[in-house]
């Protein structure tokens, strides 16, 4: 079994997959709506949307597409969480998802990790990044 985010964008889809691999590395594999059938009737204007999309991450795959709606809410109660071997690989993650989004928790020392951040990226999905190197002691 595997537990694989699923993330909706409206129409930016493509935008966000290359963004994250060139983050984490690998190609995204897309697949776009101008594949679908007739029957499904995509609009001309969004035949180049992400029908179906997803990019290898570590052991996961992280998964998305364009919601063909175009009303897909930015994430709420939910957020991407990934640790790192250490405090150092780590904040490199966190410094390039948080390019163009807004930082929540800046990155720090805390109490149970050497390291930890919370952030936004500019395509509004949330993460929490780690690392597994406990905090120095005093």
């Amino acid at each position: 079994m595997s537990l694989n985010p699923y993330l909706f964008f409206n129409g930016n889809c493509r935008e966000a997959l290359e963004f994250y691999a060139g983050i984490f590395g690998g190609t995204p594999d897309i697949m776009t709506a101008d594949g679908m059938p007739p029957e499904y009737e995509v609009p001309d204007d969004q035949k180049d949307w992400v029908m179906h999309g997803s990019l290898k991450v570590r052991d996961g795959l992280l998964m998305a597409s364009d919601s063909f709606t175009g009303t897909s809410d930015p994430m709420a109660g939910c957020g991407i969480q990934l640790d790192y071997p250490t405090a150092a690989t780590a904040k490199e993650i966190f410094d390039k998802l948080a390019d163009g989004g807004e930082i929540t928790m800046a990155w720090e020392r805390t109490f149970w990790s050497a390291g930890f951040g919370t952030l936004t990226d500019k395509f509004g999905i949330r993460w929490m990044i780690g690392c597994d190197e406990a905090p120095a002691t005093a």
